[in-house]
C-alpha cells in the first residue's frame, strides 16, 4: 500500500446555517475529531460561494480547526487570546499520538517524538517546549521563536536533548494541517496537488457501483483529496456556479450515503460517514 497524504476539503458554508459562535465551534470540533479518528493529513477549508465574502467564516474555522490539532501544552505559545476561540473548551480532544497525556521528563523515552515551540536560544543551542517541566535542547541548531516544530528526543539525563525530525520521518499518525483556499473549489482542483480527486454528492451512483474501479486507483494514489459540499449546496451546484462540470472536474462522483432517511446530510455527517466507508474497504 502507498503511503498517502489524505486530503479532505470543506467548504466554508458548513457553518453558515449555525448563527451562534457556540454551536459553530461545536460543528467545527466534529469535523476535527471525524478528520482525526480517521487520519486524515490536510483539512482545506475553500470558498464555495462566490456571491458573498467568506473570510471571516474561512478564517474562524481555519482557526477552530489548527487550535484543536496543536498539543495542549502549545496552544498559550501560539493563539493567546482571540475572541473565536471563547468556546474552544467544548472542543473534543483528539487523543492522537502526537497529544500525549504524560507531562513529566521520566516518562519520556529515548527515540520518542513531540511537538514543541522554540522558547530561548543562544548561539549554539535553542530551547524548545516539548510539555515536560524542563525544555529540550537542540544543540547547534537555530530555529525560529515561538514556531511550532517537531522533534525527536535523542538523550535524557539532567538536561532533555533532542533534534529536529519531519513527520515524515514518523510511523504512527501525527494530526493533520490545515490549508485555506480563499478562490474556488475549481481553483484547488486545478492546483494539481492531487491525483486522485473524489466528489461526494447524494445526486451521484452508490460508492458500491464504483468501488472496484476507484480501488485501483485509490491503491496507487500518493495524495487522495476527497470533496464535500455545502449545508444547502451540493458539489454540483458549486461547481455549476463556476462554470464547471463536476463530472469533467474530479476522477469520481460517489454516494457515500445510499437512501438516505432525512431530506439531507450535513457536511460533517457525510465526512463521517464517507471515511468510514473508505476505511472499511481500502484499510487506508
Amino acid at each position: 500500500m502507498v503511503k498517502k497524504h489524505l486530503a479532505v476539503a470543506i467548504p466554508a458554508s458548513v457553518i453558515a446555517d449555525t448563527p451562534h459562535l457556540r454551536e459553530k465551534t461545536s460543528k467545527i470540533g466534529y469535523i476535527g475529531r471525524a478528520a482525526a479518528i480517521f487520519r486524515v493529513n490536510e483539512i482545506i477549508v475553500y470558498a464555495d460561494n462566490p456571491k458573498i465574502e467568506q473570510n471571516v467564516d474561512l478564517d474562524l474555522i481555519a482557526t477552530l480547526l489548527a487550535y484543536m490539532e496543536t498539543p495542549q501544552y502549545l496552544r498559550k505559545h501560539l493563539f493567546g487570546l482571540k475572541p473565536e476561540l471563547q468556546y474552544a473548551g467544548i472542543l473534543p480532544p483528539l487523543r492522537t499520538p502526537h497529544h500525549p497525556l504524560e507531562g513529566r521528563i521520566r516518562d519520556l523515552k529515548v527515540g520518542e517524538y513531540r511537538e514543541g515551540v522554540a522558547i530561548s536560544k543562544t548561539e549554539d543551542r535553542s530551547l524548545i517546549d516539548i510539555g515536560v517541566e524542563k525544555p529540550a535542547i537542540i544543540q547547534q541548531t537555530q530555529v525560529d521563536m515561538n514556531k511550532r516544530l517537531t522533534v525527536k528526543v535523542t538523550k535524557i539525563g539532567n538536561e532533555v536533548e533532542a533534534k529536529i525530525a519531519t513527520r515524515e520521518e514518523i510511523p504512527q499518525y501525527w494530526g493533520y494541517i490545515v490549508s485555506v483556499e480563499r478562490r474556488s473549489m475549481f481553483a484547488l482542483l486545478e492546483s494539481g496537488e492531487f491525483d486522485l480527486t473524489v466528489a461526494t454528492s447524494k445526486l451521484a451512483s452508490s460508492f458500491k457501483k464504483t468501488a472496484e474501479r476507484l480501488e485501483q486507483k485509490w491503491s496507487k494514489a500518493k495524495t487522495p483529496l476527497i470533496l464535500f459540499g455545502a449545508p444547502t449546496r451540493g458539489l454540483y451546484e458549486i461547481a455549476k456556479d463556476e462554470g464547471a462540470n463536476l463530472n469533467g472536474v474530479v476522477d469520481f462522483v460517489l454516494n457515500t450515503v445510499p437512501n438516505q432517511g432525512t431530506e439531507t446530510v450535513r457536511t460533517e455527517e457525510a465526512l463521517l460517514a464517507t471515511l468510514a466507508v473508505f476505511n472499511i474497504q481500502f484499510d487506508n
